[in-house]
């Protein structure tokens, strides 16, 4: 709740403070005044009093004694968190934000007091809120529709039980007697299963479960690592968003999206200047959101977006550029010009807002490296980039093929080789040429693009991954890595990189600050949150885990793996039911065949764990490494050395993976996993183990 001097109060006598025990604060800018008043109304409903009465609310020094009387008597203090919040760097909300955690200093830790809400999309890694509401569990309210499960999980909290609300996250620690029945229980399926192998498998779990348990609650008792602080939004910054296809078929939409593509890599080489990357920019695209709002979500003070006409050899460029916090229009231009001249016209562009930004514009000779004197084939290589990032199978193979095309009309083409070397790694993470094929040829085509243009950062990018992916040269990929540090510093993937370089190298805290690194850089791109949290998840800080993973399956629920991760970390919490949900709610079929086993293992559902695994085993290719967690998790410690042994001969990825793997655990006091990171070129020993 909040008070704006805006609201008319409908009376005129401010009483001393009467909040009832177990009361809820509810505390919200005035643009969410209808979203607080369904939650009030709801809890109402579900008898739990709440701090929310409009015909109060009013400024002055009896009021300010009021509100502070109140979010010291509440029992809980809820924040609702928007964009409006975000928006608005100063609010009477923020003095009861600041007010509600300076009370958690008197309070004990046991105690669940803070309990943020957020009613739209609005990301809580980058939220400008205090601090202490990191350190809690987020709810997530769309539109600010009160649930069932809000209303019981806030009921709980106002309970006894829900002293210990802050570390219990619905953890449910089975009893003998409960885990015996469910043994019990599984007497029919005896008969196709071994009766030793289903007490391996009860037994492996328990003794898992017990072990992580232990392991989680101790480091939880260590102070948690704060999350920096959102820093300001840097005076110069642009986001430069994809232009709109105005053409009369709108059939160039991947011309226009190049044109945005080229002008980011053109700008992102101005060292004072900050760029979010395509993933993020890209994000927005189709979207009904103001400049105000992209530019507050990507955290820029600059939004450059623009259209294009094209009809034959001719095309009409405009772009402009715009003052986020204002709306003003600083500069703008419009270009009439033969398509010939697109390269003139990105300079004419990335100077011109450069100049706006009083900054100067470097670089220009390593953006030439991408360029080609053959139109043609500038042409065809902008809609094998726009396959690409379909990420399809029929897409990257129809790629393949442009930029082949592209490449014959200039065998000298870097961009284009370098553009043909990422879409071979593509192509083999959707499970093409997963037998060396693939990464060979990507490796020879990113060769001959640093042949061509050592000042293109491309083709090392892609070089790193090879390295990284299918050779586990740690040493030559972190030589590849810092080659393109000096060439371009802010590069997002290249940090994505490190960050499994470290976490192969057993440097997790490492790992974590270039994971964090590119997920600043590129703050949208779903991929790089996913990493976060899986690194957070092996670095045992679940609860930092399992924020950062449900705030990315907000943005997009059916993005690849997300809700595989948060089953993985919902297991190690302990929080086996949640676990089994995750993993069933995750969309992508592969990354859902990898968790099932495991949820439905965790839960004593023994013959749909043994099911589930019969599945993984029908499709290993490209799985091995999981195929081994699921055998580590079931206690089947041979079974597990033996398809990690097929992960490393196959060459699956995955087994980067292997240091501090919570499913693979029972395999470390094995005299055969100190082997088999020696031969997999990892230390046995590092200083973060």
């Amino acid at each position: 709740m909040t008070a704006e001097k805006d609201r008319e109060p409908l009376s005129d006598t401010v009483s001393q403070a009467v909040t009832p025990a177990g009361a809820v604060f509810l505390s919200y800018a005035s643009e969410d005044a209808a979203a607080a008043e369904r939650i009030a109304t709801a809890l109402r409903a579900a008898g739990i009093e709440v701090w929310f009465d409009r015909s109060e609310l009013r400024g002055g020094e009896a009021w300010d004694r009021r509100i502070r009387n109140e979010i010291h008597d509440c029992r809980l203090f809820m924040p609702i968190v928007s964009a409006h919040t975000e928006a608005r760097i100063e609010g009477y909300f923020r003095r009861e934000w600041k007010l509600a955690v300076d009370r958690t200093h008197d309070l004990s830790e046991r105690v669940a007091f803070l309990v943020p809400v957020v009613i739209d999309s609005t990301p809580e890694p980058m939220a400008d809120v205090p601090e202490a509401f990191r350190a809690v569990q987020w709810i997530r309210l769309p539109g600010g529709e009160p649930s069932a499960a809000f209303l019981a999980r806030v009921s709980a909290l106002l309970t006894k039980e829900g002293v210990a609300a802050r570390d219990a996250q619905s953890e449910v620690r089975p009893s003998a007697t409960r885990a015996s029945t469910a043994r019990k229980s599984t007497a029919p399926w005896i008969g196709i299963v071994s009766a030793a192998f289903v007490i391996t498998l009860a037994g492996g779990y328990i003794a898992w479960r017990d072990k992580h348990r232990t392991e989680v609650n101790e480091l939880s008792k260590a102070p948690a690592p704060s999350t920096p602080v959102a820093d300001a939004i840097p005076e110069k910054s642009v986001a430069v968003l994809p232009f709109v296809d105005m053409s009369e078929r709108h059939d160039q939409e991947y011309f226009s999206d190049g044109l945005a593509d080229e002008l980011i890599d053109a700008l992102t080489k101005v060292p004072q200047l900050r760029v979010p990357a395509r993933t993020s920019s890209f994000s927005f695209k189709g979207k009904a959101v103001t400049v105000g709002e992209i530019a507050r979500t990507l955290g820029v003070s600059h939004v450059l977006e623009g259209s294009v006409r094209k009809s034959g050899d001719h095309m009409r460029i405009t772009a402009q550029l715009v003052r986020a916090d204002s709306g003003f229009h600083l500069w703008s231009q419009t270009y009439d010009r033969n398509v010939r001249d697109v390269f003139a016209v990105q300079d004419d562009i990335a100077k011109a807002v450069t100049d706006e930004l009083k900054l100067a514009l470097v670089g220009t000779g390593r953006t030439a490296a991408r360029q080609t004197a053959n139109i043609e084939a500038y042409n065809l290589y902008l809609q094998a980039q726009y396959r690409v990032a379909r990420d399809t199978v029929p897409d990257l193979e129809q790629a393949v093929q442009l930029y082949e095309e592209a490449l014959k009309l200039d065998p000298n083409y870097a961009a284009a080789w370098a553009g043909l070397a990422a879409c071979h790694t593509r192509r083999v993470a959707n499970g093409l040429d997963t037998t060396g094929a693939g990464y060979r040829k990507a490796t020879a085509a990113a060769a001959r693009a640093i042949e061509l243009a050592p000042q293109l950062v491309d083709g090392y990018v892609t070089l790193a991954s090879a390295k990284m992916q299918y050779e586990r040269d740690w040493k030559g990929l972190a030589a590849v890595l810092d080659k393109v540090a000096a060439l371009d510093p802010n590069n997002p993937l290249a940090e994505e990189m490190r960050g499994h370089l470290a976490v192969a190298t057993g440097r997790m805290s490492d790992a974590l600050a270039h994971f964090r690194r590119a997920v600043d850089l590129d703050p949208l791109n779903l991929i790089a949150r996913k990493y976060l949290g899986r690194g957070l998840h092996y670095a045992r800080r679940t609860a930092e885990a399992e924020a950062l993973l449900r705030s990315a399956i907000v943005e997009n629920e059916r993005f690849s793996g997300l809700h595989y991760e948060l089953g993985r970390t919902l297991l190690l919490k302990g929080d086996v039911k949640g676990a089994l949900g995750a993993f069933q709610a995750e969309t992508d079929t592969f990354w859902s065949m990898f968790g099932l086993p495991l949820g439905y293992f965790a839960n004593h559902r023994l013959p749909e764990a043994q099911a589930a695994l019969q599945a993984q085993l029908a499709h290993p290719e490209g799985s091995e490494f999981q195929v081994a967690e699921t055998y580590g998790f079931f206690g089947n410690t041979e079974k597990a050395f033996e398809w990690l042994d097929r992960a490393v001969t196959q060459h699956d990825p995955g087994i980067i993976w292997l240091r501090r793997d919570a499913l693979l655990s029972r395999l470390e006091s094995d005299p055969r996993y100190p082997a088999l990171l020696r031969r997999v070129g990892e230390p046995p020993v590092s200083k973060d183990d």
